[in-house]
């Protein structure tokens, strides 16, 4: 997998936004099948920055309904990415704030 594959989108979110005002803190869906491992390299690759640590989650479907018919929405993994402290920011976040 490639480092594309690896890091699927950011998550943008008003507790996302929160760790990332604090103290270089970031939240990204991710594969499933990524460890933190490839996490770390995958964000070191495409931002250019130092990571730190990378706490993952598993974050399970939630039950929707449409009229009569219900599902559940798709599973999906989420890492929380915290960068060094001499460690640039991420730039596509800085506009966010």
């Amino acid at each position: 997998m490639t480092a594309r594959d690896i890091i699927i989108k950011p998550v943008i979110t008003e507790k996302s936004m929160i760790g990332v005002a604090s103290g270089k803190k970031y939240t990204f869906r991710v594969a499933k099948s990524a460890t933190k491992i490839d996490i770390a390299k995958a964000v070191e690759e495409i931002f250019n920055v130092k990571v730190t640590k990378v706490n993952t989650v598993h974050v399970r479907g939630r039950k929707r309904r449409q009229g009569r018919n219900e599902g559940y929405t798709p599973s999906w993994k989420k890492a929380y990415v915290t960068l060094t402290e001499d460690s640039k920011p991420i730039e596509f976040f800085e506009g966010m704030m």
